[in-house]
């Protein structure tokens, strides 16, 4: 710590954390942009990291997870609040009228592998009368009453009862179940319409986003927002006929029926995969002090889960090598016994193609925490650049007849103890700021005041 203190490039160091927002594993760079004339090729300006501390420049590191780097999953999280919230209610290239057309907050979730331990607040787990036990002598009942920080919630009764196969296939064929889950929406809408499902986007188009959550038990959790537009997309009203009311039952219709199949396995069979019993479908409202389901209500909700991953529920967010590994992990049993079934069956070849033991670590899991579909609302990749540009103080209109070269090396990552001290410092110093200004501007707000 001393040494970084006394280090003549620390105050510059300071002023890149700064920038980055305390990031708890940043990349290093080193390299130079040159802005030319494109009409000329005089040169404008030069940014060269040779002036930098030890001739480096300090980047985010990006990573979306909580786990990982909190600074940089908060940015993260307030991007997809934004283009969530864009979806719902217009801005961000979305045409305001979107608030106007049936829009869904759907939450599906995974079919039962066997009775876990349940967090609850005010009653018994799992009331049973004494003595009930499972072939294995297990009992099937718990009378305790568990915190949502116990760490007994998400467990099972019986490990030896538990469908550990089920679970890792039906997280396998997720993605390929919700888009089998759209289409078949998509199908449902064209007879409602009475036009063939090829002549479907003539007369509307169905767009989505939807957020991946790890429950307790390691079972993966699906919200989403879909919306209906005109042929043309959100600038262009939805037919009259379609309501939130005939989406919802549209929907509900299409969770109950869609299915999807495993490659059959000799010994292990073939498993249909289909959504399990409990989930809601709810119509969003506009912003109203009744309202529960708001825009903003829906899009905070999305945006707090894309930051969370399997580390949350007790896993770990990175690929696994071996089998060998997963004994030495730090994880519960449950956790462990669904990547060593990931292990297992990956190595039968039918089932190759699920890849079960590159996504070991995320317990068979393999779609993207967040999906949309493309005429949602608007990109990471736009947030990032209008942010860039705020921060860089140019405006579109000025960076117009430049050309930019750019040539950098990666050196390194991370921090050393004293620096990862200071980063976390300044990244708590600029949570507390922004909590303080988000309290004074509520106080403003109900006080009668611009918020």
């Amino acid at each position: 710590m001393i040494r970084l203190v006394q280090d003549p490039g620390f105050r510059r160091w300071l002023d890149q954390m700064q920038a980055i927002g305390g990031c708890a594993h940043p990349i290093y760079l080193s390299g130079q942009t040159t802005t030319r004339d494109a009409a000329t090729g005089d040169v404008l300006r030069v940014y060269s990291t040779a002036d930098e501390p030890h001739g480096v420049l300090a980047v985010r590191c990006g990573n979306r997870r909580e786990s990982r780097c909190e600074p940089c999953s908060r940015l993260h999280g307030g991007d997809t609040f934004h283009l969530v919230r864009a979806g719902l209610t217009g801005g961000k290239t979305v045409p305001a009228a979107v608030v106007d057309h049936p829009r869904l907050f759907v939450t599906l979730t995974a079919p039962g592998f066997g009775p876990v331990h349940r967090a609850t607040a005010d009653e018994r787990c799992r009331p049973r009368r004494s003595g009930c036990q499972c072939i294995h002598g297990s009992d099937l009942g718990c009378g305790a009453i568990h915190g949502e920080s116990d760490s007994t919630v998400g467990q099972p009764l019986c490990p030896a009862c538990y469908d550990y196969s089920a679970h890792v296939l039906w997280h396998a064929k997720a993605g390929e179940l919700w888009n089998r889950t759209c289409i078949l929406v998509r199908r449902s809408l064209a007879a409602s319409l009475s036009v063939k499902q090829r002549d479907l986007n003539n007369h509307l188009r169905v767009s989505f986003a939807k957020v991946a959550e790890y429950q307790k038990r390691g079972a993966v959790h699906v919200h989403a927002v879909i919306r209906v537009d005109g042929p043309d997309g959100p600038s262009t009203p939805p037919p009259s006929r379609v309501s939130s009311r005939m989406l919802s039952e549209v929907v509900e219709s299409a969770v109950e029926d869609v299915e999807t199949r495993t490659p059959y396995a000799p010994a292990l069979g073939e498993y249909i995969i289909q959504w399990g019993d409990q989930f809601d479908v709810h119509p969003i409202s506009p912003e109203s002090a009744r309202a529960t389901v708001t825009d903003s209500a829906v899009a905070a909700y999305v945006a707090k889960y894309v930051s969370k991953s399997v580390g949350d529920v007790g896993g770990v967010d990175r690929p696994i090598e071996s089998a060998s590994e997963i004994g030495r992990l730090s994880v519960t049993p449950h956790v462990r016994a669904l990547m060593g079934t990931c292990w297992r069956l990956g190595g039968i070849p039918a089932l190759e193609s699920l890849r079960l033991r590159l996504w070991a670590h995320t317990l068979g899991y393999r779609g993207h925490v967040l999906t949309k579909s493309r005429k949602y609302s608007t990109t990471y990749a736009a947030l990032q650049a209008v942010r860039a540009t705020f921060r860089s103080g140019s405006r579109g209109e000025d960076e117009e007849g430049v050309s930019v070269e750019s040539v950098w090396r990666y050196v390194s990552s991370g921090h050393s103890l004293a620096e990862a001290e200071i980063a976390s410092g300044i990244a708590a110093d600029i949570s507390m700021t922004r909590d303080i200004a988000r309290e004074e501007g509520g106080r403003v707000s109900r006080g009668g005041g611009v918020d």
